[in-house]
Protein backbone atom coordinates (compact mmCIF):
# COMPACT_ATOMS: atom_id res chain seq x y z
CA UNK A 1 0.00 0.00 0.00
CA UNK A 2 1.52 3.59 -0.81
CA UNK A 3 2.16 5.31 2.36
CA UNK A 4 2.16 9.31 1.15
CA UNK A 5 2.54 10.87 4.48
CA UNK A 6 5.03 8.36 5.93
CA UNK A 7 7.27 9.30 2.59
CA UNK A 8 6.79 12.92 3.36
CA UNK A 9 7.86 12.48 6.91
CA UNK A 10 11.27 10.47 5.77
CA UNK A 11 11.82 13.29 3.36
CA UNK A 12 11.14 16.16 5.29
CA UNK A 13 13.48 14.62 7.90
CA UNK A 14 16.27 14.80 5.17
CA UNK A 15 15.98 18.15 4.29
CA UNK A 16 15.32 19.43 7.44
CA UNK A 17 18.97 18.03 8.14
CA UNK A 18 20.15 20.37 5.58
CA UNK A 19 18.26 23.38 6.66
CA UNK A 20 19.94 22.71 10.27
CA UNK A 21 23.18 22.39 9.11
CA UNK A 22 23.08 25.96 6.90
CA UNK A 23 25.04 24.74 4.04
CA UNK A 24 24.29 23.06 0.67
CA UNK A 25 20.72 21.10 0.13
CA UNK A 26 18.72 19.67 -2.33
CA UNK A 27 15.06 18.70 -3.12
CA UNK A 28 12.90 15.39 -2.53
CA UNK A 29 9.52 15.18 -4.99
CA UNK A 30 7.23 12.26 -4.60
CA UNK A 31 5.05 11.39 -7.65
CA UNK A 32 2.75 8.72 -8.70
CA UNK A 33 2.04 7.99 -12.94
CA UNK A 34 -0.76 11.56 -12.41
CA UNK A 35 2.16 14.12 -11.48
CA UNK A 36 3.57 14.97 -8.52
CA UNK A 37 2.15 14.60 -5.34
CA UNK A 38 5.03 16.27 -3.12
CA UNK A 39 7.54 18.48 -2.98
CA UNK A 40 10.42 19.54 -0.70
CA UNK A 41 13.43 21.42 -0.55
CA UNK A 42 15.68 22.77 2.11
CA UNK A 43 19.64 24.21 2.53
CA UNK A 44 21.29 26.84 0.10
CA UNK A 45 21.61 26.87 -3.84
CA UNK A 46 23.96 29.32 -3.25
CA UNK A 47 25.53 29.69 -0.05
CA UNK A 48 27.34 32.78 -1.35
CA UNK A 49 24.08 34.61 -2.23
CA UNK A 50 22.09 32.61 0.81
CA UNK A 51 19.75 31.29 -1.77
CA UNK A 52 17.42 28.41 -0.97
CA UNK A 53 17.14 25.48 -2.74
CA UNK A 54 13.74 24.66 -3.65
CA UNK A 55 11.59 21.73 -5.93
CA UNK A 56 11.92 24.27 -8.91
CA UNK A 57 15.53 25.20 -8.78
CA UNK A 58 17.75 24.18 -11.66
CA UNK A 59 20.20 21.96 -10.58
CA UNK A 60 22.56 19.60 -12.93
CA UNK A 61 21.08 16.40 -13.56
CA UNK A 62 24.55 14.49 -14.18
CA UNK A 63 24.15 11.04 -15.25
CA UNK A 64 20.68 10.79 -15.47
CA UNK A 65 20.65 12.63 -18.63
CA UNK A 66 21.47 9.52 -20.17
CA UNK A 67 18.32 8.02 -20.54
CA UNK A 68 16.89 11.28 -22.29
CA UNK A 69 19.18 10.32 -25.91
CA UNK A 70 18.32 6.78 -25.61
CA UNK A 71 14.71 7.96 -25.77
CA UNK A 72 15.33 10.18 -28.52
CA UNK A 73 17.79 7.00 -30.08
CA UNK A 74 14.47 5.20 -29.63
CA UNK A 75 11.78 7.58 -31.50
CA UNK A 76 14.09 7.90 -34.30
CA UNK A 77 14.52 3.72 -34.92
CA UNK A 78 18.68 4.04 -34.31
CA UNK A 79 19.29 0.41 -34.74
CA UNK A 80 21.07 -0.44 -31.89
CA UNK A 81 22.58 -4.02 -32.83
CA UNK A 82 24.57 -1.89 -35.57
CA UNK A 83 28.28 -1.31 -35.14
CA UNK A 84 29.65 1.85 -34.34
CA UNK A 85 31.18 2.49 -37.68
CA UNK A 86 27.68 2.03 -39.64
CA UNK A 87 26.87 5.36 -37.96
CA UNK A 88 30.59 7.26 -37.38
CA UNK A 89 33.58 7.02 -39.71
CA UNK A 90 36.41 7.97 -37.53
CA UNK A 91 36.80 5.46 -34.51
CA UNK A 92 39.98 3.17 -34.60
CA UNK A 93 39.47 -0.36 -34.91
CA UNK A 94 38.01 -1.96 -32.44
CA UNK A 95 35.94 0.55 -30.97
CA UNK A 96 34.24 1.17 -34.50
CA UNK A 97 33.27 -2.77 -34.44
CA UNK A 98 30.86 -2.24 -30.77
CA UNK A 99 27.63 -2.45 -31.51
CA UNK A 100 25.49 1.03 -30.32
CA UNK A 101 23.58 -1.02 -28.00
CA UNK A 102 26.96 -2.60 -25.74
CA UNK A 103 28.35 1.12 -26.07
CA UNK A 104 25.09 2.21 -23.88
CA UNK A 105 24.29 -0.33 -21.89
CA UNK A 106 28.16 -0.22 -20.42
CA UNK A 107 29.10 -3.86 -21.70
CA UNK A 108 30.89 -2.49 -24.75
CA UNK A 109 34.75 -1.95 -22.86
CA UNK A 110 34.75 1.35 -24.03
CA UNK A 111 37.39 3.69 -22.20
CA UNK A 112 35.49 5.90 -19.97
CA UNK A 113 37.64 9.27 -21.38
CA UNK A 114 37.01 11.29 -18.23
CA UNK A 115 39.43 8.42 -16.77
CA UNK A 116 41.54 8.37 -19.93
CA UNK A 117 42.45 11.50 -19.40
CA UNK A 118 43.37 11.61 -16.16
CA UNK A 119 45.49 8.69 -16.01
CA UNK A 120 46.95 11.00 -18.85
CA UNK A 121 47.43 13.86 -16.14
CA UNK A 122 44.43 15.89 -17.66
CA UNK A 123 42.55 17.23 -14.72
CA UNK A 124 38.58 16.67 -14.93
CA UNK A 125 38.71 20.69 -14.58
CA UNK A 126 40.42 21.12 -17.87
CA UNK A 127 38.63 22.62 -20.23
CA UNK A 128 37.83 20.34 -22.96
CA UNK A 129 35.41 21.02 -25.64
CA UNK A 130 33.50 18.24 -27.30
CA UNK A 131 36.24 18.41 -30.64
CA UNK A 132 39.10 18.14 -27.93
CA UNK A 133 37.76 14.65 -26.61
CA UNK A 134 36.65 13.36 -29.53
CA UNK A 135 40.22 13.89 -31.27
CA UNK A 136 41.11 12.26 -27.95
CA UNK A 137 38.74 9.17 -28.40
CA UNK A 138 40.21 8.80 -32.47
CA UNK A 139 43.67 7.94 -30.52
CA UNK A 140 42.87 5.11 -28.53
CA UNK A 141 44.30 1.96 -29.01
CA UNK A 142 42.06 -0.32 -28.21
CA UNK A 143 38.99 -1.29 -25.62
CA UNK A 144 39.58 -2.18 -22.23
CA UNK A 145 37.89 -6.01 -22.58
CA UNK A 146 36.38 -7.81 -25.01
CA UNK A 147 32.70 -6.31 -25.61
CA UNK A 148 30.22 -8.14 -23.74
CA UNK A 149 31.95 -10.20 -21.60
CA UNK A 150 31.37 -7.85 -18.15
CA UNK A 151 29.20 -4.41 -17.34
CA UNK A 152 32.08 -1.58 -16.59
CA UNK A 153 30.27 2.13 -16.76
CA UNK A 154 32.17 3.86 -19.51
CA UNK A 155 30.38 7.64 -20.38
CA UNK A 156 31.97 7.36 -23.97
CA UNK A 157 29.66 5.75 -25.84
CA UNK A 158 27.01 7.90 -24.74
CA UNK A 159 29.47 11.02 -26.33
CA UNK A 160 29.68 8.90 -29.54
CA UNK A 161 25.75 8.35 -29.59
CA UNK A 162 24.88 11.88 -29.00
CA UNK A 163 27.05 12.66 -32.49
CA UNK A 164 24.39 9.98 -34.29
CA UNK A 165 21.58 11.33 -33.09
CA UNK A 166 22.57 14.77 -34.13
CA UNK A 167 23.40 13.32 -37.64
CA UNK A 168 20.18 10.90 -38.17
CA UNK A 169 18.08 14.29 -37.09
CA UNK A 170 20.09 17.15 -38.66
CA UNK A 171 20.05 18.88 -35.36
CA UNK A 172 22.01 19.83 -32.55
CA UNK A 173 21.64 18.06 -29.60
CA UNK A 174 19.97 20.95 -27.57
CA UNK A 175 17.44 21.03 -30.63
CA UNK A 176 16.52 17.64 -30.20
CA UNK A 177 16.05 17.74 -26.17
CA UNK A 178 14.17 21.07 -26.66
CA UNK A 179 11.57 18.69 -29.21
CA UNK A 180 11.62 16.14 -26.96
CA UNK A 181 10.57 17.60 -23.63
CA UNK A 182 8.36 20.57 -24.97
CA UNK A 183 4.95 18.41 -25.65
CA UNK A 184 5.72 17.84 -21.56
CA UNK A 185 5.87 21.91 -21.12
CA UNK A 186 9.16 20.90 -18.66
CA UNK A 187 11.81 23.60 -17.49
CA UNK A 188 14.78 20.77 -18.77
CA UNK A 189 17.34 22.01 -21.42
CA UNK A 190 20.64 20.24 -22.41
CA UNK A 191 23.87 22.21 -21.88
CA UNK A 192 27.05 21.71 -23.13
CA UNK A 193 29.22 22.54 -20.73
CA UNK A 194 30.13 24.80 -17.20
CA UNK A 195 30.84 27.80 -18.88
CA UNK A 196 27.16 27.86 -20.47
CA UNK A 197 24.43 30.13 -17.95
CA UNK A 198 21.82 28.59 -17.04
CA UNK A 199 19.38 31.11 -14.81
CA UNK A 200 18.86 30.09 -11.75
CA UNK A 201 21.31 27.21 -11.39
CA UNK A 202 22.29 25.79 -7.88
CA UNK A 203 26.07 26.17 -7.51
CA UNK A 204 28.10 22.83 -6.91
CA UNK A 205 29.56 22.42 -3.19
CA UNK A 206 32.35 19.65 -1.51
CA UNK A 207 33.05 19.70 1.79
CA UNK A 208 37.34 19.59 2.38
CA UNK A 209 36.90 18.58 5.91
CA UNK A 210 36.75 22.52 6.91
CA UNK A 211 34.71 23.77 4.85
CA UNK A 212 32.35 24.10 1.67
CA UNK A 213 34.14 24.05 -1.55
CA UNK A 214 32.92 25.11 -5.14
CA UNK A 215 32.85 22.01 -7.17
CA UNK A 216 34.78 22.23 -11.12
CA UNK A 217 34.06 20.40 -14.18
CA UNK A 218 36.00 21.65 -17.23
CA UNK A 219 35.06 18.60 -19.51
CA UNK A 220 32.61 18.77 -22.24
CA UNK A 221 29.11 17.72 -20.65
CA UNK A 222 27.66 15.91 -23.74
CA UNK A 223 24.63 13.74 -23.59
CA UNK A 224 26.03 11.44 -21.07
CA UNK A 225 25.80 13.56 -18.57
CA UNK A 226 24.68 17.43 -19.40
CA UNK A 227 21.41 18.00 -18.71
CA UNK A 228 19.96 20.75 -16.25
CA UNK A 229 16.15 20.95 -14.65
CA UNK A 230 14.69 21.28 -11.70
CA UNK A 231 13.67 18.34 -9.19
CA UNK A 232 9.93 19.15 -9.96
CA UNK A 233 10.64 18.95 -13.93
CA UNK A 234 12.34 15.70 -13.46
CA UNK A 235 9.41 14.35 -11.58
CA UNK A 236 7.19 15.32 -14.08
CA UNK A 237 8.88 13.65 -16.82
CA UNK A 238 9.37 10.27 -14.65
CA UNK A 239 5.10 10.55 -14.22
CA UNK A 240 5.01 10.89 -17.88
CA UNK A 241 7.43 7.82 -18.19
CA UNK A 242 5.77 5.70 -15.86
CA UNK A 243 2.13 6.59 -17.61
CA UNK A 244 3.41 6.16 -21.06
CA UNK A 245 1.80 9.54 -22.02
CA UNK A 246 2.83 10.96 -25.24
CA UNK A 247 5.76 11.72 -26.32
CA UNK A 248 6.44 8.62 -24.20
CA UNK A 249 4.09 5.90 -24.77
CA UNK A 250 5.70 2.65 -24.60
CA UNK A 251 9.44 4.34 -23.71
CA UNK A 252 9.51 2.94 -20.55
CA UNK A 253 9.28 -1.05 -21.69
CA UNK A 254 11.31 -0.19 -24.40
CA UNK A 255 14.15 1.13 -21.99
CA UNK A 256 14.01 -1.22 -19.42
CA UNK A 257 13.91 -4.49 -21.94
CA UNK A 258 16.44 -6.99 -21.00
CA UNK A 259 20.18 -6.52 -22.00
CA UNK A 260 22.50 -9.80 -21.69
CA UNK A 261 26.09 -10.70 -21.70
CA UNK A 262 27.64 -12.82 -24.22
CA UNK A 263 27.03 -15.70 -21.81
CA UNK A 264 23.30 -14.88 -22.12
CA UNK A 265 23.41 -13.64 -18.77
CA UNK A 266 21.08 -10.69 -18.17
CA UNK A 267 22.52 -7.33 -16.84
CA UNK A 268 21.17 -4.88 -14.66
CA UNK A 269 22.10 -1.77 -16.40
CA UNK A 270 19.58 -1.19 -19.50
CA UNK A 271 19.93 1.83 -21.80
CA UNK A 272 20.45 4.82 -19.18
CA UNK A 273 18.75 3.10 -16.48
CA UNK A 274 19.48 0.50 -13.45
CA UNK A 275 16.79 -2.41 -12.93
CA UNK A 276 16.89 -3.40 -9.11
CA UNK A 277 14.60 -4.76 -6.41
CA UNK A 278 13.41 -3.78 -3.15
CA UNK A 279 11.92 -6.23 -1.10
CA UNK A 280 10.18 -8.25 -3.92
CA UNK A 281 9.13 -4.56 -5.53
CA UNK A 282 11.00 -3.80 -8.98
CA UNK A 283 12.65 -0.68 -8.97
CA UNK A 284 14.14 1.24 -12.10
CA UNK A 285 16.71 4.15 -11.06
CA UNK A 286 19.74 6.11 -12.29
CA UNK A 287 22.22 8.59 -10.18
CA UNK A 288 24.03 10.94 -11.57
CA UNK A 289 27.55 12.44 -9.77
CA UNK A 290 29.22 16.01 -11.10
CA UNK A 291 32.06 17.54 -8.69
CA UNK A 292 29.35 19.50 -5.87
CA UNK A 293 26.60 17.61 -7.38
CA UNK A 294 24.92 14.22 -6.50
CA UNK A 295 21.33 12.65 -7.59
CA UNK A 296 19.16 9.82 -7.60
CA UNK A 297 15.70 9.28 -9.39
CA UNK A 298 13.92 6.18 -8.29
CA UNK A 299 10.61 4.41 -9.75
CA UNK A 300 8.46 1.33 -8.50
CA UNK A 301 6.50 1.32 -12.35
CA UNK A 302 4.25 -1.62 -10.83
CA UNK A 303 3.37 0.40 -7.97
CA UNK A 304 3.51 4.16 -10.54
CA UNK A 305 5.74 5.75 -7.89
CA UNK A 306 8.81 7.15 -7.45
CA UNK A 307 11.16 10.30 -6.27
CA UNK A 308 13.79 11.87 -7.40
CA UNK A 309 16.11 13.82 -5.12
CA UNK A 310 18.23 16.23 -6.25
CA UNK A 311 21.02 17.68 -4.51
CA UNK A 312 24.51 20.47 -4.78
CA UNK A 313 26.16 18.51 -1.99
CA UNK A 314 28.92 16.15 -2.56
CA UNK A 315 27.53 13.04 -0.95
CA UNK A 316 25.56 9.94 -1.99
CA UNK A 317 22.25 9.93 -2.82
CA UNK A 318 21.12 6.85 -3.50
CA UNK A 319 20.19 6.09 0.25
CA UNK A 320 18.52 8.97 0.42
CA UNK A 321 16.48 7.88 -2.16
CA UNK A 322 16.17 4.36 -1.13
CA UNK A 323 14.92 5.77 2.59
CA UNK A 324 11.75 7.65 0.75
CA UNK A 325 10.80 5.13 -1.73
CA UNK A 326 10.55 2.24 1.21
CA UNK A 327 8.60 4.69 3.01
CA UNK A 328 6.34 5.52 0.04
CA UNK A 329 6.05 1.61 -0.25
CA UNK A 330 5.76 1.04 3.01
CA UNK A 331 8.28 -1.85 2.70
CA UNK A 332 11.55 -2.36 4.94
CA UNK A 333 14.66 -1.35 3.96
CA UNK A 334 17.20 -3.82 2.63
CA UNK A 335 18.67 -5.31 5.66
CA UNK A 336 22.22 -4.15 6.56
CA UNK A 337 25.14 -6.24 5.34
CA UNK A 338 26.42 -8.23 8.50
CA UNK A 339 30.01 -9.61 9.22
CA UNK A 340 31.64 -7.99 5.95
CA UNK A 341 35.30 -8.64 5.82
CA UNK A 342 36.67 -5.53 5.49
CA UNK A 343 39.78 -4.62 3.88
CA UNK A 344 41.69 -5.09 0.93
CA UNK A 345 40.81 -7.94 -1.33
CA UNK A 346 42.71 -8.59 -5.02
CA UNK A 347 42.05 -11.38 -7.62
CA UNK A 348 45.45 -13.47 -7.79
CA UNK A 349 45.98 -12.25 -11.28
CA UNK A 350 45.27 -9.16 -12.95
CA UNK A 351 44.24 -5.59 -11.63
CA UNK A 352 41.01 -6.35 -10.61
CA UNK A 353 40.36 -5.47 -6.78
CA UNK A 354 38.25 -4.36 -4.06
CA UNK A 355 38.00 -2.71 -0.84
CA UNK A 356 35.25 -3.41 1.31
CA UNK A 357 34.08 -1.26 4.61
CA UNK A 358 31.23 -1.75 7.09
CA UNK A 359 28.40 -1.06 4.60
CA UNK A 360 30.20 0.11 0.85
CA UNK A 361 32.77 -1.36 -1.46
CA UNK A 362 35.17 0.29 -3.58
CA UNK A 363 35.92 -1.75 -7.14
CA UNK A 364 38.90 -0.53 -8.68
CA UNK A 365 37.19 2.94 -7.97
CA UNK A 366 33.86 2.47 -8.32
CA UNK A 367 31.90 2.86 -5.15
CA UNK A 368 28.35 0.94 -4.09
CA UNK A 369 26.44 0.13 -1.08
CA UNK A 370 26.19 -3.10 0.54
CA UNK A 371 23.00 -4.40 2.09
CA UNK A 372 22.90 -8.24 2.83
CA UNK A 373 21.92 -10.76 0.15
CA UNK A 374 19.73 -13.27 1.82
CA UNK A 375 21.99 -16.17 1.75
CA UNK A 376 24.64 -14.98 4.05
CA UNK A 377 26.47 -12.94 1.56
CA UNK A 378 26.70 -9.25 0.52
CA UNK A 379 24.83 -7.26 -2.99
CA UNK A 380 24.45 -3.90 -3.81
CA UNK A 381 21.99 -2.24 -4.85
CA UNK A 382 23.20 -1.00 -7.74
CA UNK A 383 23.94 2.89 -8.39
CA UNK A 384 25.93 1.87 -11.51
CA UNK A 385 27.86 -1.80 -11.05
CA UNK A 386 25.76 -4.92 -9.54
CA UNK A 387 27.45 -6.97 -7.34
CA UNK A 388 26.73 -10.52 -5.54
CA UNK A 389 29.66 -11.59 -3.38
CA UNK A 390 29.92 -14.89 -0.79
CA UNK A 391 32.44 -14.92 1.81
CA UNK A 392 34.37 -17.54 2.39
CA UNK A 393 35.48 -17.27 5.91
CA UNK A 394 37.28 -14.13 6.47
CA UNK A 395 40.12 -14.18 3.34
CA UNK A 396 38.23 -15.00 0.38
CA UNK A 397 34.97 -13.55 -1.57
CA UNK A 398 33.65 -15.14 -4.20
CA UNK A 399 30.90 -14.29 -6.68
CA UNK A 400 29.98 -11.77 -9.70
CA UNK A 401 30.94 -8.00 -10.38
CA UNK A 402 29.64 -6.49 -13.17
CA UNK A 403 28.41 -9.98 -14.15
CA UNK A 404 31.83 -11.88 -14.06
CA UNK A 405 32.61 -14.45 -11.83
CA UNK A 406 35.05 -12.80 -9.08
CA UNK A 407 37.56 -14.83 -6.70
CA UNK A 408 39.34 -12.35 -4.28
CA UNK A 409 41.92 -12.93 -1.79
CA UNK A 410 42.35 -10.60 1.18
CA UNK A 411 45.67 -9.26 0.39
CA UNK A 412 48.38 -9.75 3.35
CA UNK A 413 51.02 -7.19 4.05
CA UNK A 414 53.26 -7.01 1.15
CA UNK A 415 56.35 -5.36 0.32
CA UNK A 416 56.69 -3.70 -3.71
CA UNK A 417 57.67 -5.69 -5.69
CA UNK A 418 61.31 -4.51 -6.98
CA UNK A 419 60.74 -5.28 -10.46
CA UNK A 420 57.78 -2.01 -10.74
CA UNK A 421 60.77 0.14 -9.79
CA UNK A 422 62.01 2.40 -12.46
CA UNK A 423 61.05 4.66 -15.52
CA UNK A 424 58.55 3.77 -17.62
CA UNK A 425 57.07 5.64 -21.04
CA UNK A 426 53.25 5.05 -22.19
CA UNK A 427 53.46 3.72 -26.14
CA UNK A 428 50.28 5.34 -27.00
CA UNK A 429 50.63 8.58 -25.62
CA UNK A 430 54.55 8.79 -24.73
CA UNK A 431 53.56 9.38 -20.52
CA UNK A 432 56.26 9.43 -18.19
CA UNK A 433 55.98 7.19 -15.15
CA UNK A 434 58.26 6.90 -12.27
CA UNK A 435 58.33 3.94 -9.46
CA UNK A 436 60.95 4.30 -7.28
CA UNK A 437 62.05 1.73 -4.37
CA UNK A 438 60.54 3.14 -1.71
CA UNK A 439 56.59 2.70 -2.66
CA UNK A 440 56.24 6.01 -4.11
CA UNK A 441 55.47 7.15 -7.90
CA UNK A 442 55.75 10.06 -9.87
CA UNK A 443 52.68 9.58 -12.11
CA UNK A 444 51.64 12.09 -15.43
CA UNK A 445 49.71 15.25 -13.93
CA UNK A 446 49.28 18.62 -15.79
CA UNK A 447 52.33 18.06 -18.70
CA UNK A 448 55.65 18.01 -16.95
CA UNK A 449 54.57 18.63 -13.25
CA UNK A 450 53.89 15.44 -12.50
CA UNK A 451 51.71 13.92 -8.90
CA UNK A 452 53.20 12.11 -6.50
CA UNK A 453 51.51 9.12 -4.88
CA UNK A 454 51.76 6.25 -1.99
CA UNK A 455 51.86 3.09 -4.23
CA UNK A 456 49.79 0.26 -2.24
CA UNK A 457 51.47 -2.81 -3.19
CA UNK A 458 49.67 -6.27 -4.00
CA UNK A 459 51.53 -9.73 -4.72
CA UNK A 460 52.75 -10.33 -7.91
CA UNK A 461 53.86 -7.34 -9.62
CA UNK A 462 51.16 -4.83 -8.92
CA UNK A 463 50.60 -1.74 -6.69
CA UNK A 464 47.61 0.54 -6.38
CA UNK A 465 48.00 4.33 -6.98
CA UNK A 466 46.35 7.14 -5.04
CA UNK A 467 45.64 10.37 -6.99
CA UNK A 468 42.72 12.85 -5.49
CA UNK A 469 41.78 15.70 -7.05
CA UNK A 470 38.94 18.17 -5.70
CA UNK A 471 36.16 15.69 -4.18
CA UNK A 472 37.16 12.70 -6.42
CA UNK A 473 39.74 9.83 -5.78
CA UNK A 474 41.38 7.97 -8.57
CA UNK A 475 42.80 4.66 -7.99
CA UNK A 476 44.53 2.82 -10.46
CA UNK A 477 46.13 -0.43 -10.50
CA UNK A 478 49.90 -0.92 -12.55
CA UNK A 479 50.71 -4.74 -13.02
CA UNK A 480 53.69 -6.05 -14.53
CA UNK A 481 53.19 -8.24 -17.96
CA UNK A 482 55.00 -11.64 -18.57
CA UNK A 483 57.03 -9.46 -21.28
CA UNK A 484 58.07 -7.18 -18.58
CA UNK A 485 55.97 -4.16 -19.94
CA UNK A 486 53.52 -2.50 -17.37
CA UNK A 487 50.03 -1.49 -17.77
CA UNK A 488 47.66 0.65 -15.97
CA UNK A 489 43.90 -0.08 -15.54
CA UNK A 490 40.68 1.00 -13.23
CA UNK A 491 37.38 -0.17 -13.43
CA UNK A 492 36.88 2.29 -16.47
CA UNK A 493 40.20 2.56 -18.13
CA UNK A 494 42.27 -0.14 -19.06
CA UNK A 495 44.09 0.43 -22.14
CA UNK A 496 47.17 2.47 -20.99
CA UNK A 497 50.49 0.21 -21.48
CA UNK A 498 54.17 1.37 -20.46
CA UNK A 499 57.52 0.15 -21.44
CA UNK A 500 60.81 0.39 -19.08
CA UNK A 501 63.42 2.88 -20.18
CA UNK A 502 66.51 2.08 -19.68
CA UNK A 503 69.49 4.09 -19.19
CA UNK A 504 70.70 5.65 -21.88
CA UNK A 505 67.65 5.33 -23.94
CA UNK A 506 66.31 8.69 -25.71
CA UNK A 507 62.77 9.16 -26.39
Amino acid sequence: MVNWSQARAEALAIVEAWRREGGPGGAIVLFDSEGIRDALGGGYASIEHGLPFTPDTPNRFASISKHFLAVALLQANVPLEAPLDQFLDDLPEPLSEVPLGRALDMTGALPDMMEVLWQQGIPFTATLSAADIRRNVRRLPGLNGVAGEEMAYSNTGWRLAQSIIEQRTGSGYAEVIGKLVAPLDLPIRFVSDETEIVPGLASGYWQDGASWRRGRYGLNFSASGGMAGSAAGLARWCSALIAGRAPLAGMLERLLAPRRFNDGAESGYRLGLVASTLNGIALVGHGGSLPGYRNHMLMAPALGIGVVVLTNREEEALWPALRVLAALADVEMPEAARDVPAGLFAAEAGPFWAELAADSVSVMGGFERLVANGAGGLRSLPAYLDLDLMPSGPDILEGRIGGVPRRLLRVPPTALDPRLAGAWRERSFGLALTIRPDGTALLPWAGTTGSESLLTPLPGGRAIADLTHGPWRHRPCLWLQPDGSLRMASHRARILHFDRVHEGATS
